[in-house]
């Protein structure tokens, strides 16, 4: 049986979550707002329209989902084309099952505006055999398995075969509601859920230096 890897990109495979911090305090901040505490948790595994129009009815501001959307894609662009790296280790162990036969997909929640120039940068970007995100799941969230399942379909894989590299707990409770493994990689944004990671996975990661091989 061909092993499959799934991985998501924020905050597992690429140390990006910093960029979203950025935007959201640029983005508020020049509106006269103060990023609030659990704003970062609560749009985590929201997509992206989704959180344009949370962050518009939380704030009463006047502009449309479509501006903010615009806005955010502009920002968090020049980051993901520039300044974005992969966690340690990830490019070689991406290499090394490649190279022991592993096929590998992506789960992301990025449009592919942000998600192509990121894994470009970092080198990644001809290492996957597919790659999809929650807009190609009908636009629903990691908080449902379905961007798993449809990675899983593309890869011709059944999801009991498939090993999932995950940083937020809503994803990983999701993969693992349908039967897939779950390596949960360390991310300074999920650390208030850490404890309930750890509780939950197969196995933590806080870089892919200890990832597993053979999978």
């Amino acid at each position: 049986m061909t092993k499959v890897a799934i991985f998501d990109l924020d905050g597992t495979l690429l140390d990006s979550m910093g960029v979203w911090d950025q935007v959201d305090i640029d983005f508020l901040g020049k509106r006269g707002i103060e990023v609030p505490p659990d704003y970062m948790i609560k749009v985590s595994s929201m997509q992206f329209q989704q959180i344009a129009e949370y962050t518009i009815a939380r704030f009463g501001l006047k502009d449309t989902p479509e501006e903010l959307m615009q806005e955010w894609d502009d920002m968090a662009r020049v980051a993901y084309s520039t300044t974005v790296e992969a966690k340690p280790g990830a490019l070689d162990y991406l290499r090394d099952l490649k190279s022991a036969g592993a096929k590998m997909g992506v789960a992301t929640s990025l449009p592919p505006q942000l998600r192509e120039p990121a894994l470009r940068h970092v080198g990644m970007l001809d290492m996957f055999d597919d790659i999809v995100s929650v807009d190609d799941a009908n636009d629903v969230g990691k908080d449902q398995p379905d961007v798993y399942l449809l990675a899983a379909e593309r890869l011709g894989a059944k999801p009991v075969d498939c090993t999932v590299f995950e940083d937020l707990l809503v994803g990983i409770k999701s993969a693992k509601s349908v039967g897939m493994k779950v390596w949960a990689m360390h991310d300074d944004s999920s650390d208030a859920d850490w404890p309930e990671i750890c509780d939950i996975a197969d196995g933590v990661l806080f870089d892919f230096h200890d990832a597993p091989r053979p999978l």
